[in-house]
């Protein structure tokens, strides 16, 4: 029996080391949002990880680099989960709607924290990344946007402008500094405001 050929020492296997990947980033998005980048170290990331810091150097060679990887990965997931609603197959209001619940499921789920961490410790990204992840951005508002056109065309939305669509987002995203869970308003409620708020009807 040929034996198997020694792995070099040092480097986890292909599978355990995409699987800690994963769970740094996770860790990195979650202690962002708790304690702010600055705040975090590369220490506390390691030991949220639960491995040794001298391991996460095999993923990431900068803080600033995981703090890119957890800004992608919050992006590139919004970007699914609202490609996933086909809101062109959809009403205009119901695709809005439907818009708004998922960002705001997004932005306020307890295990959610990349968006959280994108939305303010933007400052802290490289340029270089800024322009990758601005890229996804666009991506994103372009679904919003078509979404918009459609309720301009049916009346819905008179002459939407630039800043409309800034407070539209700057409003939503800014529920995640006040809203809490055992409150009295339940996700479909805010989307239900948040309806009556954009559209000036229910």
């Amino acid at each position: 029996m040929t034996p198997s050929p020694a792995r070099k020492r040092g480097r986890p296997p292909k599978d355990a080391d995409t699987s800690l990947r994963r769970v740094l980033i996770q860790q990195s998005a979650k202690l962002f949002r708790e304690q702010g980048f600055e705040r975090t170290t590369v220490r506390d990331i390691a030991h949220a990880a639960g491995v040794q810091a001298g391991s996460w150097f095999y993923h990431f060679k900068s803080k600033h680099e995981i703090l890119a990887a957890v800004m992608r990965e919050g992006m590139a997931d919004s970007l699914a989960r609202i490609q996933q609603l086909d809101v062109a197959t959809l009403p205009a209001k119901a695709a809005l709607r439907a818009l708004i619940h998922t960002h705001l499921h997004t932005i306020l789920a307890p295990d959610h924290d990349f968006i959280p961490v994108m939305l303010y410790e933007w400052r802290s990204l490289p340029p270089a990344a800024q322009v990758e992840i601005a890229a996804l951005q666009q991506q994103y508002e372009a679904v919003w946007e078509s979404v918009i056109a459609r309720l301009q065309q049916h009346g819905d939305w008179p002459m939407p402008t630039r800043a409309d669509r800034l407070f539209l987002f700057g409003s939503l995203n800014w529920i995640a500094q006040w809203y809490r869970p055992d409150g009295p308003l339940s996700l479909d409620d805010l989307v239900d405001d948040a309806m009556v708020f954009f559209l000036r009807s229910a």
